[in-house]
């Protein structure tokens, strides 16, 4: 006898809980990775982990943009050639196809420009293009594969970097629990959760951090309300345009992953993402969170973590005779 009204309740309670998954919000859901040359992709794959690439045969794009470690090396910032400190906090690869351009300061227009960028930097891979083309072009098995994809004989640097961009553009982490979430799976958050996504939004964080990746499609001054202190040079956008008004004016980050890249913001300088929180609320939004309140805004970042890159890693072909040799201990 009591069977329909408990079923009809059931219904009810699971109708509610889905109409609880709004379709309008400032965020979208991560889209799987769909590669369309998977040669390219598996080039750009060994060429990301090839040390070679750079003076000391040491440095690799992994290195600082480390696939185990969400992406980046988890430095304040990152050690170059010759254990040089880097001038500013590697931001994460993953997902870095959904910025609208690359670097901190957007000196770079896409991930194949960006790619260029380390190689010839002396403080980061100290190499030239000439001398990594060289290394390249030296390798039997690298011909062999950029003549079959490129159609040359010669290995170019355009070759190069758009192969690196096809694989980093696969670098996607999709069906993370918020993902799943705004997919419409309505258990997919807690309770908890769910008020730090509103505490999100109400406390004006999603104004900047919106889109599928959370950010990386605005430039925005670091230090609206209050200073930023750091004792990092970085000046942002100002370093390209000179311009005061740039100053201190970064590409935004995403927040994908964001428990896993750790320290945050340019500088490297916040260890923990409470303190985070915290610092972003205060100096850009002149609000003065609780601790409670930050706890929420913190689980709910927590359930950003997607699926990360699942990939078998290269063996890289050797060097030969001809190969320039590497030089780590000038």
């Amino acid at each position: 006898m009591h069977k329909l009204p408990l079923l009809a309740g059931g219904l009810a309670l699971s109708f509610n809980l889905m109409a609880a998954v709004p379709n309008n919000e400032p965020v979208q859901p991560i889209e799987a990775a769909k590669a369309t040359d998977p040669a390219k992709v598996e080039l750009g794959k060994q060429l990301f982990f090839d040390p070679r690439l750079s003076r000391s045969g040491f440095i690799s794009c992994n290195s600082c943009h480390n696939l185990s470690m969400g992406g980046s090396d988890n430095l304040p910032t990152s050690i170059g050639h010759n254990w040089q400190q880097g001038p500013i906090n590697s931001p994460t690869v993953l997902n870095s196809s959904l910025n609208l351009a690359q670097f901190w300061d957007g000196r770079a227009a896409d991930l194949k420009e960006q790619a260029a960028g380390p190689i010839a930097n002396p403080k980061e891979m100290a190499f030239t293009h000439t001398l990594a083309l060289d290394v390249l072009n030296s390798i039997p098995q690298y011909r062999e594969a950029f003549r079959s994809i490129y159609q040359k004989d010669e290995i170019t640097l355009d070759a190069v970097t758009d192969a690196i961009a096809q694989f980093e553009e696969t670098l996607v982490t999709p069906n993370s629990r918020f993902d799943q979430w705004l997919n419409g799976d309505a258990k997919a958050l807690t309770a908890t959760e769910l008020e730090g996504y509103q505490l999100f939004k109400n406390t004006g964080c999603v104004a900047c951090h919106n889109g599928p990746a959370l950010g990386g499609n605005s430039f925005q001054k670091m230090g609206v309300v209050e200073a930023y202190q750091t004792d990092n040079p970085a000046e942002g956008v100002a370093g390209l345009t000179g311009a005061d008004a740039d100053r201190f004016k970064f590409k935004v980050p995403t927040l994908r992953n964001v428990e896993l890249t750790y320290p945050y913001f340019h500088d490297g300088a916040y260890w923990n993402l409470e303190e985070a929180v915290d610092v972003m609320a205060r100096l850009q939004l002149g609000r003065k969170l609780q601790d409670e309140e930050i706890a929420k805004i913190v689980a709910f970042l927590k359930t950003l973590t997607g699926e990360q890159p699942s990939f078998q890693l290269p063996i890289l072909p050797p060097s030969t005779a001809a190969t320039p040799r590497p030089q780590p201990f000038e």
